[in-house]
């Protein structure tokens, strides 16, 4: 029950280690270059993990082109908050420059008061090349070990220097490029596999006048031999003084090969291997147990009471079969939970097609954006599903209002994220960050929402609720059956809660990874672990749920329904108490709207986790039900 194929996991890690050798979207070409093709830099966000706020590069007075162009977004791109720009940053293909001035600028007081909070707060400036984002490298004390990338680099720095005791700010106005090719000896033709950067900061000097690009510089002149290799003389940021911006630019032949450009991206931490590998043992081994207890004490409970004529000594033996005339009682608000259960069907859906895709290679970190897209457009077309196990569910409730449970459907659970969504957005425009949705792009969600999911949804329901209801393995009494008192440790409170334990810590590991991915802007690849996880979840979600109903059966209690939902859907408040831990523990944010942002969203995370987990369960234990109760003879 609990085990994998072994061929389904050798797939799975094939996929996995796949991941890591940079898939591309299949039907992307690579670009090929020839010598002098003009090569032009993209600007992206500027980003930062103490605010968690983007901001379009050219918020900031940096060197404009002639004209801003924005390139082709996804949706993803969109909410992700990226806003791709040409830059000044032009050059040719394997022709070094040194010393190339991109432009002078003279700040305002307001302008150099952007800069340093910038600076404060510790934003990055995110380019691109052949869609290649911009790296720093840095050796690590191992000689012999791969250097580490960091992504983007500091608009500037701030401290004391030369001797003064006032903090103070120093803007990174050299770029030294450095591109990495890899040449096709048969057709001369060259594809860029690196992308990296060194800054400085430099007060540039000159003599004469200001000729424009072409003035020669005192402190970058390449005709003198004077190169820019440290920061001495670093540009500080101060009101209506002159800041002159260059870049040098170098290639550099390489034998990293195309398809595995992005490995410096996706490098595995050593130990997430064994935590994976160890965390799938762990759970296998336990959910193995507990299959194997629980088959034998139904089997053994089944074949009691099929065995004996006297139904009057095997109903002393156990209480499950005692509650078979109230088991499948409809329960309160029962529109409420087959609302719920939909919701969760459109989300498993769109989760496990989402990891297919993944694991295949078809959202790979080069298709920006490409992940959130597929994952909103899969769950609108999720809605035919959603509204067909709504009205299947409500049906076997007797329930003839199926519309109304259609558009309950539609609206609670994307009604409820939206609302939270719409309130970030007002705060994200107060703060005029580039994460703000514009108008169209809002307009777009809700015609997706109401538009396309809400009508799928209807038809869902309508073919759902057209079929035949499902019927009970047993008749259900008229007259509900008293409850007797329970044991403390079946109070619901206290078994709901128990019962989320073992899912959460089914994902405790992978969560850790993907919430650094999220909050500390990192690259997520693994998505064959990711898709084992999500095995093991369902696994576990259904084991525990099952495993507590059952108990809760033999104590009398058939108010299942609700229960079982709730069991594991548990999972989400504990999710939650980790995500404050790891914001308290793991983040440096300090603002109050990045505070709101994080928790909203964490927020939104939760009640997902929970519609899926809760969802995950109820089957489990419908299932359960109808089995067992099938499986003995009742009169």
């Amino acid at each position: 029950m609990a085990t994998t194929h072994p061929a389904l996991l050798f797939l799975l890690l094939v996929a996995c280690t796949g991941a890591a050798r940079g898939f591309y979207l299949p039907g992307v070409a690579p670009a090929d270059f020839r010598k002098s093709d003009l090569l032009t830099v993209q600007v992206s966000q500027l980003s930062s993990i103490k605010t968690q706020l983007p901001y379009s590069y050219y918020s900031l007075p940096f060197c404009r082109p002639d004209t801003i162009v924005n390139s082709a977004e996804n949706l993803g791109e969109v909410l992700r908050g990226d806003r791709i720009e040409n830059s000044p940053y032009v050059f040719e293909m394997m022709e070094p420059r040194l010393c190339q001035i991109a432009c002078k600028i003279v700040l305002t007081q307001q302008e150099a008061e952007d800069f340093r909070e910038k600076i404060e707060d510790d934003y990055r400036v995110n380019m691109i090349l052949d869609n290649l984002p911009m790296v720093i490298p840095f050796k690590r004390l191992d000689k012999e070990a791969p250097p580490v990338y960091q992504q983007g680099f500091h608009v500037g720095v701030m401290g004391q220097y030369a001797g003064s005791k006032d903090v103070m700010y120093f803007i990174h106005n050299h770029l030294s490029f450095l591109v990495k090719y890899n040449k096709d000896a048969h057709t001369n033709h060259a594809r860029i596999v690196a992308f990296e950067v060194k800054p400085f900061s430099v007060k540039h000097e000159y003599d004469g006048d200001w000729k424009g690009n072409t003035t020669r510089l005192k402190t970058c002149n390449p005709h003198s031999r004077r190169l820019v290799v440290n920061s001495d003389g670093p540009q500080e940021i101060e009101a209506n003084k002159e800041i002159i911006f260059t870049y040098d630019v170098s290639f550099e032949e390489s034998d990293i090969k195309w398809a595995s450009r992005w490995d410096a991206y996706l490098h595995t931490p050593d130990d997430h291997w064994y935590i994976i590998v160890n965390s799938l043992a762990t759970v296998v081994f336990l959910s193995v147990m507990v299959a194997t207890i629980m088959l034998r004490t139904l089997y053994r409970d089944i074949s009691k009471y099929n065995q004996l004529e006297d139904q009057e000594d095997a109903q002393e033996e156990t209480g499950w079969k005692l509650v078979h005339g109230d088991v499948f009682r409809p329960p309160v608000n029962a529109d409420l939970l087959c609302v719920y259960v939909g919701t969760g069907v459109q989300f498993f859906g769109t989760l496990l097609v989402t990891l297919l895709f993944a694991i295949l290679g078809l959202l790979s970190p080069s298709n920006r954006g490409g992940f959130m897209t597929a994952m909103l457009l899969l769950w609108v077309f999720m809605g035919l599903f959603a509204g067909y196990s709504t009205a299947r569910l409500y049906k076997i409730f007797r329930g003839s209002e199926w519309k109304k449970v259609a558009i309950k459907t539609a609206l609670i659970f994307p009604g409820a994220v939206f609302a939270i969504f719409f309130t970030l957005n007002m705060l994200l425009w107060g703060e005029k960050s580039s994460g703000a949705v514009p108008f169209t792009t809002m307009f777009a969600l809700v015609f997706l929402w109401l538009g396309i999911s809400m009508p799928l949804i209807f038809i869902g329901s309508y073919l759902g609720f057209k079929k035949p209801a499902i019927e009970d393995p047993v008749r259900t009494n008229k007259i509900p059956r008293q409850i007797p008192e329970q044991s403390w440790y079946m109070n619901p409170v206290v078994s709901i809660f128990i019962g989320g334990i073992l899912p959460f810590g089914a994902v405790f590991i992978e969560l850790f990874f993907i919430l650094t991915t999220i909050w500390m802007h990192q690259f997520y690849y693994i998505y064959g672990f990711l898709f084992l996880i999500f095995v093991i979840l369902i696994v576990t979600c259904a084991e525990i749920t099952i495993v507590l109903c059952y108990f809760q059966l033999c104590s009398e209690d058939y108010r299942w329904w609700w229960r079982s939902y709730l069991t594991a859907g548990s999972s989400a408040v504990y999710l939650l108490l980790y995500a404050t831990f790891y914001f308290f523990t793991k983040l440096q944010i300090t603002k109050t709207v990045s505070g709101v942002l994080y928790f909203s969203y964490m927020l939104i995370a939760a009640y997902a986790f929970f519609v899926l987990t809760g969802t995950i369960g109820f089957y489990a234990c419908f299932w359960f039900t109808r089995l067992i109760y099938s499986s003995v003879k009742i009169d």
